[in-house]
């Protein structure tokens, strides 16, 4: 059983370099520094996944503007939604073309900050992680919202359906 199923709780902080906490309440310091040495691994910079691309156990890609694979889990953002970019099921070309322009400023945002994520269970799929990133404590959905990218989940209107 792994610390995560165990803990239930998961910190990850990127910028740098990495640093994977797995803990339910704060440890001791020494024992950060310690579950810091273990788990704690440089970071490359994102990049967009490829159509088509599937998700193996060492993938780490953005998926879309919603949606990112870190080291093979597949994280969903909980509190927002941006347009399909796979498909256009319902605004056409426009809701892909808007969908691209999210996932790229969400690459954007990953790469060019110290952010962290912190996860909420599983989707009602239960194949994705739930998750919250935050960049300054900041959630990124809040991010793209403001820039018209994204609405609110799951009450927000889909602005880009035609």
């Amino acid at each position: 059983m792994s610390l995560f199923a165990v803990l239930g709780f998961l910190t990850i902080a990127f910028g740098g370099q990495a640093l994977l906490s797995l803990t339910a309440t704060p440890p001791e310091p020494d024992a950060l520094l310690a579950t810091a040495a273990a788990e704690a691994s440089p970071v490359e910079k994102l990049r967009m996944c490829r159509k088509g691309e599937k998700n193996t156990a060492i993938k780490t890609c953005v998926v879309d503007g919603d949606t990112l694979w870190l080291r093979g889990t597949d994280y969903r953002m909980k509190d927002y939604d941006t347009p399909e970019t796979q498909t256009d099921i319902c605004g056409g070309g426009s809701e892909v073309a808007l969908g691209r322009r999210a996932g790229a400023r969400f690459l954007e945002l990953l790469n060019s900050n110290h952010w962290t994520i912190e996860t909420f269970g599983v989707d009602r799929t239960g194949r994705r992680v739930l998750a919250t990133i935050r960049i300054a404590g900041r959630d990124v959905g809040d991010i793209l919202i403001a820039e018209h990218l994204a609405r609110r989940w799951p009450d927000g209107r889909e602005f880009w359906c035609s």
